[in-house]
């Protein structure tokens, strides 16, 4: 059956770091070279969401965009813009998923698709760390 998609991006400003205390440094430094310096470096991300859906004849949208910019205002910007990715989002902090563009794409994906339920199918999240570097996740 036909579908239309609807991709929008969102941009947000982060520092993070790659280390994992359970390793010692050199190992730490083996695996993440410069990235595991302990000065946090940044980036000036964007993500894009990509959704999917039949196209209604009444409104002509899969999606309501203010409603998909809500979600996408509390589970990216809200969470990410302006902050230290390993010490501000719990999910990211010692122990737990290394800040890389593939754990970020993965991990909006996966709270974009939980926030939407049924109002839309995501499809794919794309998160940039900058213009020669992008991760994707999704269901494509």
């Amino acid at each position: 059956m036909p579908h239309a998609s609807l991709t929008r991006r969102v941009r947000f400003t982060a520092r993070h770091r790659f280390w994992n205390s359970k390793w010692s440094e050199a190992e730490n430094v083996a695996v993440f070279g410069a990235s595991a310096k302990p000065a946090y470096h940044g980036h000036d991300y964007w993500c894009e969401v990509t959704v999917r859906g039949e196209l209604p004849s009444k409104s002509g949208m899969i999606v309501d965009l203010g409603e998909l910019d809500r979600v996408l205002d509390h589970e990216v910007r809200d969470r990410f813009d302006q902050k230290t990715i390993n010490e501000d989002v719990p999910e990211f902090g010692d122990g737990g998923l290394a800040p890389s563009g593939e754990n970020l794409a993965r991990f909006i994906y996966e709270r974009v698709r939980a926030a939407l339920g049924a109002k839309a199918e995501v499809t794919e999240v794309v998160v940039a760390e900058d213009e020669t570097l992008r991760s994707a996740f999704g269901s494509r």
